[in-house]
């Protein structure tokens, strides 16, 4: 995953079906393959990993809390 490439502005991060990885301004809506963003807030492509089984469970907000 490239973390270093994540825009201040997103705040949601989200990886597809096929392994593209995402980051949303506003939260993705999920669809059949892969997240989109309704229209509302920016995105950009971060790049691409291989494939998750379970892409419709890496729906993160951003940046990560510690604690």
């Amino acid at each position: 995953m490239m973390f270093d490439k994540v825009p201040g502005w997103a705040r949601w991060l989200a990886q597809d079906a096929d392994g593209t990885w995402w980051a949303y301004e506003a939260e993705p809506n999920q669809q059949d393959t892969g997240w989109y963003e309704n229209e509302v807030g920016r995105i950009v492509r971060l790049g691409r990993s291989a494939p998750p089984d379970d892409w419709q469970d890496t729906l993160t907000r951003w940046p990560l809390q510690r604690g």
